[in-house]
């Protein structure tokens, strides 16, 4: 790649689609199932953290032991249940001025890479008509380091060909903020500046941000 040229890594859930949504729902199912309450709140501490690892959250939060046959099963069920509404996903479920962003990226050949927790990122790609910007997709199907550690990032600028400290990663998670910050990538949080304060930036939306201040960024 261009040694002048930024790599650019996007989480997806809560970047370019807003798939927690679809998480909570499935999540709260769950839990009611298993007599837990589970709220907007608890949602948000499950942002960025893997199948697994919620679950386990969840079971700690309603002091709530089972065999290991059960959440296998309870992990499958979950899944199932978010993928009947990940696929009635489409274009209109993009977060606002993302393909904007990800166009100027494309024309103006910068690497363009997916760092994902997600093991249905491809999947949701597809529904949302965006797959074909990504050059690296890696997703919660090829990392075993679950954020902040920062193997996801590290693996995307790896198949970028990007060194880590000319990588910039959009995140909306305080674990993903972490990761990026400790793989020595300029991170970009998409959210509430109280929760991603960790971030070198920190924007609402795409929209905040706008394509004037990514430029400048860009050309640090």
């Amino acid at each position: 790649m261009d040694k002048n040229k930024k790599a650019i890594i996007f989480d997806l859930d809560g970047v370019i689609v807003d798939t927690a949504k679809f998480h909570f729902l499935a999540w709260q199912n769950l839990a009611k199932k298993l007599g837990i309450n589970f709220t907007a709140e608890d949602n948000e501490q499950l942002k960025g953290v893997s199948r697994v690892k919620s679950l386990q959250k969840i079971l700690e939060w309603g002091n709530k032991e089972i065999s290991e046959q059960e959440f296998k099963q309870l992990m499958h069920d979950k899944n199932e249940e978010y993928l009947t509404y990940v696929d009635q996903m489409t274009t209109s479920d993009i977060l606002p001025k993302v393909k904007d962003t990800l166009d100027y990226l494309k024309v103006n050949n910068y690497p363009i890479a997916l760092g994902s927790a997600s093991k249905n990122a491809k999947r949701i790609l597809k529904h949302v008509d965006l797959l074909t910007y990504f050059d690296a997709i890696v997703d919660g199907n090829e990392v075993t380091k679950a954020k902040p550690n920062p193997e996801v990032f590290l693996k995307a600028a790896e198949l970028l060909k990007a060194q880590p400290k000319h990588a910039i990663v959009f995140e909306d998670s305080l674990s993903g903020i972490e990761a990026a910050n400790t793989a020595q990538m300029l991170s970009i949080g998409i959210g509430d500046e109280n929760i991603l304060k960790e971030a070198n930036y920190v924007f609402k939306d795409f929209e905040d941000m706008g394509l004037a201040k990514f430029k400048e960024i860009l050309n640090e």
